[in-house]
């Protein structure tokens, strides 16, 4: 029996199929950088094998996937090549790997994996299901009928799939590093579509994906009437969130979930839309939204002393807005302190004016060094540049965290999609010292 080893195995799409492959009863191990990644947990915790790069980890017998941030130059790759083993990129064996399953993908510019996670949660408690989330999370269930997964549209990725149905959450311009305008992104969704054997569910609020052609029925959700699933009646709560649903302007249900936030509405309607169509239980279908506590990194809270911090992904405008939104609607009598890294060079120079307009919504806003990536690791700006757009912002450091302790009962936001969790810690482990 071959041994499945991953080349980038703290990857979150790699990280997420190694657990399922596992999950599957076959040998899996991998190799990684040595830095903790919240991703690895669920590998440790299942007992997968992780070694540091080493070209004399490839052994005959291996099936090799090569994770996308890794060149075919990379040591493990080239054993491998040597050996003459299969080395299958991780966007082409999944796009193989689906085939088995009624496969759903999730993609969008943004919203994607949380999408992906409350669909997979309301899809288990229906029938078997297996589940690759885009924050590490990963579950080979036996005899699973469907595969829900997130699909990223980065470098036109997700073109190395054919699912069943596609939910799509919205376009948007990511990835200037990629990808040259929202239009050369739009391109790349319309691909996907017409590679979509079952059906669509798009967000129809949405400009660029009322334009989607397909060859199946392409199901329209959101707030606007002309959608097939309209949300209506929202109500914003200390609890979360209330709307009714109606279908092709007929009421359908009232639905609750403990989320915050439009965008919260929109990924529950989404889900909504593709389990009617799915004929999936109704009241498992409630119990299932209302019991879905979120995803890693995507607004999870810690209550410290008089302060909430919360570690969030969000890295492009529109992510940011949607955090510091949630915030207030959960927290309205506390101030929000938005501490933000930038996530890669080109993200950061692109949208400048659309970062500073973002974390202007926040009461108080720190900034972190812009964090590059394995793509690029330098640039022609700093972070002075964002924050002299920003009125009051100031640059804050790993040894100077203790500056937000005086903002006493507040929301503190780390946001980014690098490594603005070692702010975090830096500032937790200050105050544990102080409680000392």
């Amino acid at each position: 029996m071959t041994v499945y080893y991953f080349v980038g195995i703290k990857g979150s799409g790699m990280s997420a199929l190694a657990q399922i492959l596992h999950n599957m009863g076959l040998e899996v191990r991998g190799s990684d950088v040595e830095t903790h990644y919240f991703t690895q947990d669920a590998l440790d915790k299942a007992g997968i094998p992780i070694y540091p790069f080493n070209k004399d980890n490839i052994q005959p017998g291996m099936t090799v996937i090569a994770g996308n941030a890794f060149p075919d130059t990379h040591e493990e790759i080239q054993r491998a090549l040597e050996l003459g083993l299969p080395v299958i990129r991780y966007h082409r064996f999944l796009g193989d790997f689906i085939q088995k399953f009624t496969s759903i993908a999730v993609t969008g510019s943004h919203g994607k994996t949380s999408t992906t996670g409350l669909l997979s949660h309301v899809m288990e408690l229906a029938k078997p299901t297996s589940y690759l989330i885009g924050d590490g999370t990963g579950m080979g269930t036996p005899d699973a009928e469907f595969f829900v997964f997130e699909a990223c549209e980065y470098r036109r990725h997700f073109l190395a799939y054919h699912p069943d149905y596609c939910i799509m959450t919205n376009i948007d311009f990511d990835h200037p590093d990629y990808y040259a305008n929202v239009e050369d992104v739009f391109s790349a969704f319309q691909e996907m579509a017409w590679q979509v054997k079952k059906g669509i569910i798009a967000y129809g609020d949405d400009e660029h994906l009322q334009k989607i052609q397909a060859k199946v029925p392409v199901i329209y959700y959101g707030l606007d009437e002309a959608n097939d699933f309209q949300a209506r009646n929202i109500e914003r709560t200390d609890k979360g969130m209330k709307f009714d649903v109606f279908v092709r302007n007929s009421f359908y249900s009232s639905f609750s979930i403990p989320t915050f936030g439009e965008h919260n509405v929109l990924n529950a309607l989404a889900v909504i839309t593709l389990c009617h169509y799915e004929n999936i239980d109704l009241n498992v279908l409630k119990e299932g939204l209302q019991t879905f506590h979120g995803v890693k990194r995507r607004f999870t809270e810690k209550r410290v002393g008089t302060q909430i911090l919360v570690d969030d992904y969000a890295h492009h405008p529109t992510e940011i807005q949607a955090t510091i939104d949630s915030a207030r609607q959960k927290y309205p009598n506390k101030e929000i302190v938005a501490v933000f890294q930038p996530h890669t060079f080109t993200r950061t120079q692109t949208f400048l004016d659309e970062f500073a307009n973002s974390l202007n919504l926040a009461d108080h806003v720190f900034l972190c060094e812009i964090f590059g990536s394995a793509r690029e690791n330098h640039g022609n700006l700093s972070i002075e540049d964002l924050q002299e757009k920003i009125p009051e912002a100031k640059v804050i450091h790993e040894h100077s965290v203790s500056e937000l302790a005086k903002f006493e009962n507040s929301v503190i936001l780390f946001m980014g999609a690098g490594d603005v969790h070692k702010y975090q810690d830096a500032y937790e482990s200050f105050l544990n010292e102080g409680v000392k």
